[in-house]
């Protein structure tokens, strides 16, 4: 009985090793964050995004995907409409080197070079990992956030955070088994320090350095009152990449079989 359950078993992974396929790509686009400097506009951009990925489809229509991406986002009090903002004169950048794993669905079967579909519509879900520091100018240099504990912290915030990728996007087989993609992707993350701000402006005596109070309070005059509103208490932070990408499909005979 065994041995039949593990003949079976054989058979079925043969098969399914064999209708599946690989893809490999990479592109470019922009980034941008939303948070306390950036609360209301979902389509900032504010810099560049690069990725490289690696697909496993099961089929034309469920895959999974392995990516490393880069992003550069940031945002700046002093650009904003709101006269509370502009007082409160903070801002930061902060470097995204994104690690993740997601699942994608396509809405039509999808076969490059072997399907009858030259393009299909499609959403994705996953999990992800990156490193984060944020960061700000002063007089010139760039000066590290987290370990000056701007809001009081006892601790630094960690520098490594979880993200939630989802999305959508469209993919377009432009010739042969190349893949032309376009998608817009959030990232649901575990903090609400990728811009430095969350809660109240700290006292001053608190703080452990004087540069901790002058990127603690940069309004004019250093006027904030402490233990009032600094940030929103959004919790958490998000940020966004928008890429264009081209990929390569290794399609196996069996696919063009299944068209």
């Amino acid at each position: 009985m065994l041995k039949r359950l593990l003949t079976i078993l054989f058979i079925f992974l043969t098969a399914f090793a064999h209708a599946q396929t690989w893809e490999i790509g990479g592109g470019v686009g922009g980034a941008g964050y939303m948070g306390d400097l950036n609360q209301h506009n979902p389509l900032q951009i504010s810099g560049v995004s690069l990725t490289g990925f690696l697909k496993y489809n099961f089929n034309g229509y469920l895959s999974v995907k392995g990516a490393l991406n880069y992003a550069k986002i940031g945002a700046a009090d002093s650009t904003s409409n709101n006269a509370y903002h502009r007082q409160r004169n903070l801002d930061f950048h902060n470097t995204i080197k994104e690690a993740s794993i997601t699942g994608e669905f396509n809405f039509m079967h999808y076969i490059p070079d072997a399907g009858k579909n030259k393009f299909t519509p499609f959403v994705f879900v996953g999990f992800g990992v990156t490193p984060h520091a944020p960061r700000t100018k002063l007089n010139d240099s760039e000066i590290g956030l987290r370990k000056l504990r701007t809001e009081g912290q006892e601790k630094q915030y960690p520098n490594y955070i979880m993200a939630i990728p989802f999305g959508a996007g469209i993919k377009y087989n432009i010739g042969g088994k190349f893949n032309l993609i376009g998608d817009l992707g959030y990232r649901y993350t575990s903090t609400d320090y990728l811009d430095d701000v969350s809660g109240w402006y700290a006292d001053p005596a608190t703080l452990q350095s004087d540069l901790a109070r002058r990127l603690a309070d940069r309004s004019p005059g250093q006027t904030a009152t402490p233990k009032t509103q600094r940030g929103n208490f959004r919790t958490p932070d998000m940020y966004l990449m928008f890429n264009i990408s081209i990929s390569y499909t290794f399609v196996t005979e069996k696919c063009y079989y299944e068209r």
